[in-house]
């Protein structure tokens, strides 16, 4: 077996990174030398790398978590285009794990040959390197008014001669209409290389799906190469903020009765939601995403989570209410914490002087609850970091251009430069991300905060994480023909037939 492949998806969110990642674990699980790629990520989710060279750099969530399944750590190899929004019309370009500035839809349009040639050289690479490379495409590759500038879906398997299956969502409705289109919709030379479907998310009898998959093909001349079921269980390592915020819930919630709530605010250009999974995955604690200052009022531990657009965001729980509520609970004595963005909010103000996110040389107020200082460096600090807090090991990583300054707040962690973060009563900052997936100190903050709670039976968030990629392997296992799904990886070449028409009639 020797190769690449390109998963791409009907629809944003039709369960790529999950599809990738669950084949990625089913191959290294056979002795696969196997390696993830995404040619461009947009996400807010980041982790940080620590590279060959002893570097760091970030990438996408959902390519580290695919690393993970291969038994890999993360690498901006994995993925060298990463996109952060900061706002609804331009996004920081990082590239090859490092940031190079901010571009806008047309700004990134005159980079994308430049862009093409990187991605192309990275993946060539891997394919050198691996045996097999699983490429996950980005949104969907019928959006054909983008297919001139694509460099993640059809560009990318043009420019590496890729074959490329088609990944549909059942759960949202629709889906042999959204398969058979996406098809449709490309050019001929796109079309042939698409050999084969995978459906998502399916719930009940599979024989009464089984006459539209037959119609399916039919029509297109591709076969459907499995159906997976709704697997209710998986929840971590969500990739997109806004699929992790679709439901307020994060995880399956704890049913004892003495679970403590913990309210997560769901800002706007939330980063890293991931952060608060780790304490999902405690079965004394339930854990919700909320914009209502009530929650904030009532929740036994409160999470100000991190940001891309701080400034922006601030404004915002002014605007909401929620400023006022975090401010009134903290002045109580009661838990908060905050992360990245998040701490630095709580400070007393934060200094722009090269133009961040604000005009250059202004200085925004923050929310006064923790006496220090921010600043906005030109440079972002981007490392894995590991130190102890509360008596025990404590591990994150760090990504933010926001720096301290000033503080006379005693503090919350003993970090590889020295202290890191502030604590004042209750209430927390740090700029580490990741802090509560380490499990000996997330049971040690909880058993300091909260006096007489017993956490329940120790929970390993990593070893979580695997089970989850476990069940993922397991459905492709029992569910899809990995013969013929893993065929162009045995026999490359041209893969399916091209379509007579773009005009497909069923009757």
């Amino acid at each position: 077996m020797h190769g690449a492949l390109l998963i791409a998806g009907a629809t944003s969110d039709a369960g790529k990174s999950t599809v990738t990642a669950g084949l990625c674990r089913l191959l290294a699980r056979r002795g696969v030398r196997v390696a993830p790629f995404k040619a461009q990520n947009m996400s807010n989710n980041s982790v940080a790398t620590v590279e060959r060279d002893g570097t760091s750099g970030e990438i996408g969530r959902a390519q580290a978590t695919q690393a993970l399944a291969c038994g890999l750590a993360p690498s901006t190899r994995f993925n060298p285009v990463l996109l952060k929004p900061g706002g609804d019309r331009r996004s920081q370009l990082v590239l090859h794990g490092r940031a190079v500035g901010d571009v806008g839809a047309r700004d990134y349009v005159e980079r994308r040959r430049w862009l093409l040639d990187e991605v192309t050289a990275g993946l060539r690479r891997l394919r050198d390197e691996f045996d097999v490379v699983l490429c996950e495409g980005a949104g969907s590759p019928a959006e054909i008014n983008l297919r001139a500038t694509d460099i993640a879906n059809m560009g990318l398997a043009e420019a590496a001669d890729l074959p490329v299956i088609v990944v549909g969502d059942i759960d949202r409705g629709g889906v042999l209409a959204h398969l058979a289109g996406t098809v449709a919709v490309l050019a001929p030379e796109d079309q042939r290389r698409v050999y084969g479907y995978l459906i998502n998310r399916f719930r009940g009898d599979p024989s009464i799906l089984e006459p539209g998959l037959a119609q399916l093909e039919r029509l297109t001349g591709r076969p459907t190469l499995g159906v997976l079921p709704y697997l209710r269980d998986l929840w971590l390592d969500a990739e997109d903020s806004l699929a992790a915020l679709g439901t307020d819930l994060v995880g399956r919630g704890a049913s004892r009765p003495d679970a403590l709530q913990v309210a997560a605010i769901a800002l706007p250009r939330v980063s890293n939601t991931t952060d608060v999974e780790a304490l999902a995955c405690e079965p004394g604690l339930t854990v919700r995403w909320t914009i209502r200052p009530a929650d904030v009022a009532a929740a036994d531990l409160v999470i100000l989570p991190g940001t891309k657009a701080t400034v922006a965001d601030l404004a915002w729980l002014r605007r909401t209410g929620l400023a006022d509520a975090l401010v009134a609970r903290a002045a109580a004595g009661r838990p908060l914490v905050g992360i990245c963005g998040g701490y630095q909010m709580l400070g007393r103000g934060i200094a722009d002087p090269h133009g961040a996110e604000a005009p250059a040389g202004t200085r925004i107020d923050g929310l006064g609850v923790l006496d220090l200082d921010v600043e906005f460096a030109a440079d972002k600090c981007v490392r894995n970091v590991t130190g102890t807090g509360f008596g025990a090991p404590a591990s994150g990583y760090e990504i933010h251009h926001g720096t301290v300054v000033r503080t006379a707040e005693q503090p919350f962690l003993a970090g590889p430069d020295g202290p890191e973060g502030a604590a004042r009563g209750a209430t927390y900052g740090t700029h580490w991300h990741g802090l509560f997936g380490a499990d000996e100190f997330r049971r040690a903050f909880l058993a300091r905060t909260f006096p007489g709670f017993a956490p329940g039976p120790e929970i390993s968030y990593d070893g979580a994480r695997l089970a989850q990629l476990d069940t993922v392997a397991d459905a492709l296992e029992e569910h899809c023909d990995l013969d013929a799904l893993m065929n162009p990886l045995r026999s490359p070449g041209v893969f399916s037939p091209i379509l007579p028409s773009l005009r497909i009639v069923a009757y």
